[in-house]
């Protein structure tokens, strides 16, 4: 670095710029890595907040249904007739969302379209550049 800027060659820029480059290259793809572990720690907290959130929920679904088979028997239903409807019903729901929810895994739905699209444009566009 003792040589002035005027007097340096081509090729001693050219090798800077070559180091320079790298080096930057290196220090942004150390900072993505930083960045990601950082985002995928918190994402893991929070997808253990949900299943927390999950977990009481379901537990007060369930003492919620046995209240309500409760309720029928207290309104005169047999016992096993009011866990049967209770029963029932909520399978019958859970058996339609779980369809639902199939549903929306088809393999098209589930196809990357813009990528593609996009791909596809940067290909033609590639070339009409080369032709």
């Amino acid at each position: 670095m003792s040589q002035s800027i005027d007097s340096r060659s081509l090729a001693d820029l050219l090798r800077d710029l070559a180091g320079g480059t790298s080096t930057l290259l290196r220090q942004e793809l150390s900072l993505a890595r930083a960045e990601t572990q950082d985002k995928l720690h918190q994402i893991i907290a929070v997808l253990v907040a949900m299943l927390g959130g999950a977990l009481l929920a379901f537990a007060g679904l369930i003492i919620l249904l046995d209240a309500l088979v409760y309720g029928l028997v207290e309104a005169g239903m047999e016992r096993w007739l009011a866990a049967l409807v209770v029963g029932g019903v909520v399978a019958l729901v859970g058996l339609l969302v779980a369809w639902k929810a199939q549903s929306e895994l088809s393999a098209t739905r589930l196809a990357p379209e813009r990528s593609a699209a996009s791909f596809r444009k940067d290909v033609d566009m590639l070339r009409e550049q080369v032709s």
